[in-house]
């Protein structure tokens, strides 16, 4: 039996866990830091490390089917893939922040190194 295969589902649909991972992503981005829960901090990591390395490997397509927003778009190939140029990989950094007043649930910062 093979279990924890793939990725965390945190209780939503795919096409609603593509599009909420598609939107903290080019928030992300574009804002070179994010707040979120720790499970939802660690999942996208997974997404924006792909969409710089694509970046930074000249792939387009791949980055376009991630980030929607053309400004956005741009940024992450005219500045910070260039920034990453010489970096093989790690260009996120999770820091934890503690619990969420309301509900107690673990919340990171996910930051651009």
């Amino acid at each position: 039996m093979i279990n924890n295969l793939g990725a965390r589902k945190l209780s939503r649909t795919g096409s609603h866990r593509r599009a909420m991972f598609s939107n903290m992503a080019t928030s992300l981005l574009l804002h070179e830091k994010v707040e979120t829960t720790l499970p939802k901090a660690k999942e996208l990591r997974r997404v924006v490390e792909r969409v710089i390395a694509d970046a930074k490997n000249g792939r387009h397509i791949e980055v376009r089917r991630v980030v929607k927003d053309k400004v956005v778009y741009h940024k992450v190939f005219d500045v910070i893939a260039p920034r990453y140029k010489e970096r093989p990989g790690g260009f996120t950094r999770i820091l934890k922040l503690g619990a969420r007043k309301g509900d107690a649930a673990a919340v990171a910062l996910v930051k651009l190194v």
